[in-house]
């Protein structure tokens, strides 16, 4: 049996954005000592811990620091470098570990790995130079979309394919970097699952959710979400295996596309807490950040029934300064900031979540409110 870290100890946090922040709030209720390793000197989760070491997430010094500080480390986000959490597990215990970052850094590993565990990916494939378009648009036609295999989120790095000479435009529009041409569904419906496990194999799902982008950018993420029983369940199942495919430890969110034929298909995965796991900070016995802390240090898993039917929107810095009290003058909705000093289009900036006695009267108040904030 792992060793179990109880309060008093010391987490890192590889990276420092909102996420950083708000599992940092939910491990210092807790009772632990926090370190970030931010290269941004202004990070939002390095102004709350109890030691920012400020530097490149490559900086080996700076690495033994954060090892030597700590008695485990997670991360942030999935995209620090493989490198640098094999140099710290060589010290200290690291959750998730190098293999999923890895897998989740490259959209075609990442698609290839969890058709390997059962789940089903839209049809796609890799496109590493001009010679493969062909071969690409006639395996995939259109319409499709072109992505870029690494470093592509909140819509970025995407391209709308209707012919072989758009795919050809737009690959090289992109650079000519490796590239996924993936099949465009006709969706019916985007959910992700935000599952936890620990280090002895122990794990739990979180209710389905039930999205809507606009831009590419995650807007709402209501729950229950409006899925049959059985395909909320199935998308557990697949979720879990996932995770146990990748031995995870931590928190690992999946997305799947829900098509209309009915299919359920593998989107992305994100080895982190997620965007569309926010809800669970104020509808939700355990939050995913609480439930990130007790993961990696070995605890059991929390309880994730839901407490609240909720609808949680995004909060962008396209509508910034907002009139507060439109929120706040709410008496069933809970705002949460990410203490972020510049707001710029597109940026994460913070959220809310309503909470009401369905999903249809939460989502009724979540657009009322939204409108008026950016009226």
């Amino acid at each position: 049996m792992t060793q179990v870290i109880l309060p008093g100890a010391t987490l890192g946090v590889l990276g420092g954005g909102q996420l950083g922040r708000m599992f940092c709030t939910a491990a210092r209720s807790m009772g632990y000592q926090l370190v970030v390793m931010d290269p941004d000197s202004d990070s939002p989760a390095g102004a709350i811990a109890d030691r920012h070491i400020c530097a490149d997430y490559t900086d080996k010094a700076a690495l033994d620091q954060l090892a030597e500080a700590c008695d485990v480390i997670t991360t942030e986000f999935e995209n620090i470098p493989a490198a640098s959490l094999n140099h710290l597990a060589r010290s200290t215990r690291v959750y998730p570990d190098a293999k999923a970052l890895e897998i989740a850094q490259h959209r075609a590993r990442e698609k290839a790995f969890a058709r390997q565990a059962g789940l089903q990916p839209a049809p796609y494939h890799l496109i590493s130079s001009d010679d493969d378009i062909a071969a690409a648009f006639a395996s995939i036609g259109a319409p499709a979309i072109l992505k870029s295999a690494t470093l592509g989120y909140d819509g970025k790095g995407q391209a709308v394919i209707t012919s072989e000479q758009t795919l050809f435009d737009a690959f090289q529009n992109m650079g000519g970097v490796e590239c996924v041409l993936e099949q465009k569904i006709d969706i019916e419906t985007e959910i992700s699952i935000i599952v936890a496990r620990n280090h002895e194999g122990d794990s739990g799902c979180f209710p389905a959710a039930e999205n809507v982008h606009v831009n590419g950018v995650l807007h709402t993420s209501a729950v229950p979400a409006k899925v049959s029983t059985q395909m909320t369940e199935l998308a557990e199942q697949q979720a879990t295996s996932l995770a146990e495919a990748l031995d995870y430890v931590g928190i690992l969110a999946v997305e799947f596309f829900i098509s209309a034929q009915g299919e359920l298909l593998f989107n992305e995965m994100a080895p982190r807490p997620h965007n569309s796991g926010h809800y669970t900070k104020d509808a939700c016995v355990t939050s995913q950040f609480e439930q990130q802390t007790r993961m990696i240090c070995g605890l059991p898993v929390g309880d994730t029934r839901l407490t609240s039917p909720v609808v949680m929107v995004n909060m962008l810095g396209d509508l910034w300064q907002p009139d507060w009290m439109h929120i706040l003058g709410e008496s069933n909705i809970k705002l949460h900031l990410y203490g972020k000093k510049q707001a710029r289009p597109g940026r994460k900036m913070g959220h809310f979540n309503v909470l009401a006695e369905s999903v249809e009267v939460a989502f009724a108040t979540a657009e009322s409110v939204f409108a008026k904030l950016t009226s």
